[in-house]
């Protein structure tokens, strides 16, 4: 079983899903994508899997802090992906991959869920 886990390190949110796929002891990959980066491939890939709506995270103050003109400008996947590439804030976390089966943000109830299939 393959399981990669996409954030920051010192999101709140990204630091429950860590701590809650540890004490699972669920072997996982975190990948930081500021630090390591995100290529196109793995943007596209989640948007085979997840709306760009779920995945850019409209409420946080990355996206606040965007023109009017470049919110408006995300009409499709191609823009949405275009954003994430350039500002990896704006991506709502984390974005989980565990075996191609593809979750945002974190809640034990969900988690629990994933991991009982």
């Amino acid at each position: 079983m393959k399981i990669t886990l996409y954030g920051i390190p010192n999101c709140d949110t990204v630091k429950k899903a860590r701590v809650w796929l540890a004490d699972q002891q669920q072997d996982f990959v975190f990948h930081d994508f500021k630090k390591q980066g995100l290529t196109r491939e793995i943007v596209a890939g989640w948007l085979q899997h997840l709306s760009r709506d779920v995945l850019v995270n409209r409420k946080g103050t990355t996206w606040r802090a965007l023109s009017d003109e470049r919110k408006a400008a995300i009409v499709d996947d191609d823009s949405a992906i275009a954003l994430m590439l350039e500002n990896p804030s704006v991506i709502k976390r984390p974005v989980l991959d565990k075996n191609g089966t593809f979750a945002v943000s974190f809640s034990d109830a969900q988690y629990k869920q994933i991991f009982d299939k």
